[in-house]
């Protein structure tokens, strides 16, 4: 399961982003950014059955 930060809002792409578990690493995250870390985690998944969640 992928969860982004507890707020999740447009904004720039930074190209980079922090990964945590079960708990928040962050207070944003822009929707480019998410979008991202959504495909990055398709392409080579690391949290197969586990949550991961992302924030700037």
């Amino acid at each position: 399961m992928l969860t982004p930060a507890p707020m999740i809002q447009p904004g720039e792409r930074t190209g980079s982003y922090n990964r945590g578990t079960d708990s928040p690493v962050g207070r944003s995250i822009s929707t480019q950014d998410f979008a991202v870390a959504m495909l990055d985690e398709i392409e080579t998944p690391d949290h197969v059955r586990a949550r991961l969640t992302v924030a700037n």
